[in-house]
């Protein structure tokens, strides 16, 4: 089968790929996010020529409210988490500790409806931890990281998916990417979504390019695309255009200043606002996962890429209005509603 083809069918219950078992399978990291809330005060924001800084007095001790949160996170969880709601038969392929935190997220994937067969869990080491500090809309994360012994299993049969969707890994995780490269050689029919992320930018584009060659979406946010693409404050057209020459067939910027850009193998161009709704954005974590994955669930569906942006700048903006990188995320039903009502509300030729 040819790059780029797959067969598809439509069920009663939604839209799903010709693969037997899963439509995506979502691979990378994943952690528990506990979220803590920062009070007003003490805590404050300092802007200079080097950019923005949290401040907190040294040796002060802090009240913070009791309703800190804790839930599975990650990048590659949120994907998985957000594609399931929005009809897709989703599978995680990560690593988890054998602890009472890798067996929470383990529960909690399975009760969004996402396949855990793919997960490792690898005994000698700790799920991972973040500790987001939450002040003022915006977020500051402290990870706690945990070394794994990745490996890139062979699928059965039935396990091969219809698309791959990569989102961040850690930085032992290169043998891992290059085992999976090899494998997308060997299933030619397989699509791939990348989403870099911190570990994998720093890495750069030649110790990856088999994966960004091989991409047929590569999504990230700007301070990301303007470091692949090596273009520190250019227009975000030539950020675009650069990314592009690393072979991906369609590229998604997220969260540009004015709104996030995009461009595809037809020249096409596409800018979409952030979606003003109702509700005030609480919390920004879990925006970018979530735009990035809505963009994937909705280009497996056959959903075109300018209306594509349309689902992701909602559902994106529904996790902001929530605590948390998933409670905000929409099923499929209610994200096509609201966009139905919203008619206004479109992606523009940029």
């Amino acid at each position: 089968m040819a790059r780029g083809a797959v067969s598809v069918r439509r069920y009663d219950v939604g839209f799903v790929t010709g693969a037997e078992n899963f439509d995506v399978v979502s691979v990378g990291d994943v952690v528990t996010d506990e979220f803590i809330h920062l009070p007003d005060g003490p805590v404050r924001v300092r802007v200079d020529d080097e950019g923005r800084w949290l401040e907190i007095p040294l040796g002060t001790k802090l009240v913070v409210a009791d309703d800190a949160q804790t839930s599975a996170g990650g990048s590659a969880a949120n994907a998985a988490v957000a594609m399931s709601r929005l009809g897709l038969r989703v599978g995680l392929a990560s690593y988890l500790a054998h602890d009472q935190i890798g067996l929470d997220i383990l529960s909690a994937m399975r009760g969004d409806g996402v396949g855990t067969e793919l997960v490792h869990v690898d005994s000698p080491s700790h799920t991972v931890r973040n500790f987001i500090l939450a002040f003022g809309g915006e977020r500051t994360i402290l990870v706690r990281h945990a070394e794994f012994r990745y490996h890139w299993k062979a699928l059965k049969d039935h396990e091969i998916p219809a698309w791959l969707y990569i989102n961040s890994l850690g930085p032992d995780a290169l043998k891992y990417q290059d085992d999976i490269a090899d494998w997308l050689d060997d299933h030619p029919s397989v699509r791939l979504a990348f989403q870099p992320g911190t570990f994998q930018v720093e890495e750069g584009t030649t110790r990856l390019a088999r994966l960004y060659e091989r991409a047929e979406v590569l999504l990230c946010g700007r301070a990301a695309a303007e470091a692949i693409a090596q273009t520190p404050g250019a227009d975000v057209g030539q950020t675009l255009e650069a990314l592009r020459k690393l072979g991906p067939q369609s590229v998604v910027v997220i969260n540009e200043p004015g709104g996030t850009a995009a461009a595809d193998d037809q020249v096409q161009r596409l800018c979409v606002e952030q979606f003003s709704g109702a509700e005030p954005a609480l919390d920004d974590t879990g925006m970018g996962d979530a735009f990035g994955a809505t963009i994937v669930a909705a280009v497996v569906q056959g959903v075109a890429l300018k209306e594509a942006l349309r689902w992701a700048a909602l559902n994106a903006a529904e996790v902001a209005c929530q605590y948390g990188t998933q409670a905000g995320l929409l099923r499929r039903s209610d994200l096509i509603a609201r966009l139905e009502a919203s008619p206004e509300f479109v992606a523009h030729d940029r």
